[in-house]
């Protein structure tokens, strides 16, 4: 965490934040240059993708299904993706892992055979495979959206954990923290290194997460709108147009998630009103059909998950010029905060 300064010395906390971009604890133990570390998307978290973000000195992180065909087999698609990832850098990278998945396991045992050393896991408790991981000497990096599960992912001897707030793309934790309240409760619970996730997506977001005792950040919907994803390019181009009011909540009956308001989320969001139930949202959702919105662009189709942040994205760009005007921007803001202080 972020070192406290003497009450009457507000100018060390920002030399701190100043000298935390290459020296934090998420730095040391993921052996990455930067603190910044890429969504794990489940469709579009390719090898190329997590590649280009590692080789520009941050964490990339690869998806069993990124690039998957509708009716592909997980376990080969991953094998097939670790196979690209070794021959596109030599850098660390990480592995996701929504243990949701009925197939958790078996892409697990894959990981424990391969050469991986981060995993991160969500949607799942992280007393089912951190212990067995950790033998193995791998990483593991937990997503949590309480105080309660950062404490009990502590107990469980992950490494750190990812806290992700309401403002992230996708699934959430039912309680719908925004992050700004649930970063700092949770840094100050644990001991082990906190990553921030939801609604970063430009320097201010990483510098005010690491004021507010981040070790990292995570960035999911700044990561779609990149040339390196594979994103249908009507997705990307429906996050540039994005204004601030233009995501959406919806399944809290099932579970929260974020995505852009289009057609389809109307439809879903009319049909929670009407009283429907968990099977028949089920039922229009459909199987993989956030696939179809998000590799094949017909937003209408399915959901295209987005955070809220998309309202600061304004042009698709290469991931290296996100990381550096990730970096750049945050050292040009925490050398400006004194003086506004002033």
């Amino acid at each position: 965490m972020v070192p406290q300064p003497s009450e009457d010395n507000h100018y060390e906390i920002f030399i701190n934040i100043f000298n935390i971009m290459e020296k934090t604890l998420i730095c040391e133990l993921l052996e990455i240059k930067y603190p910044i570390i890429q969504g794990g998307m489940l469709w579009l978290a390719t090898a190329e993708l997590a590649a280009a973000v590692s080789n520009a000195g941050a964490l990339g992180v690869i998806s069993p299904l990124a690039g998957m065909e509708m009716e592909g087999d997980p376990s080969k698609n991953l094998e097939d993706q670790l196979a690209k990832i070794n021959h596109l850098t030599n850098k660390p990278y990480g592995v996701n892992i929504p243990l949701y998945l009925e197939y958790s396991g078996i892409l697990i045992d894959i990981l424990l055979k391969s050469e991986v050393k981060i995993i991160i896991t969500a949607a799942g408790s992280p007393a089912n495979f951190t212990e067995v991981l950790r033998k193995k000497g791998i990483k593991v990096i937990h997503v949590v959206s309480s105080v309660k599960q950062a404490k009990k992912a502590e107990s469980c001897a992950v490494d750190g954990v990812i806290a992700a707030g309401i403002e992230a793309a996708a699934h959430h934790g039912i309680d719908e923290l925004p992050l700004f309240s649930l970063l700092p409760q949770v840094a100050d619970a644990i001991s082990i290194p906190v990553i921030a996730a939801g609604g970063i997506s430009d320097a201010r977001g990483v510098a005010a997460a690491f004021a507010l005792g981040a070790e990292g950040v995570q960035l999911g919907t700044r990561f779609v709108a990149v040339e390196e994803n594979i994103a249908h390019s009507n997705y990307k181009q429906a996050i540039i147009d994005a204004q601030d009011v233009d995501t959406v909540i919806t399944c809290r009956k099932i579970v929260p998630a974020r995505s852009l308001k289009t057609q389809f989320t109307n439809r879903l969001s009319k049909l929670e009103d009407s009283g429907a139930s968990v099977q028949d949202l089920m039922d229009f959702i459909g199987y993989r059909r956030n696939r179809i919105s998000q590799i094949q662009g017909h937003l209408d189709k399915g959901e295209a998950y987005c955070g809220a942040s998309a309202g600061l994205i304004k042009e698709v760009l290469t991931v290296q010029e996100v990381v550096h005007r990730l970096v750049k921007g945050y050292e040009k803001i925490v050398k400006q905060l004194p003086q506004s202080l002033k």
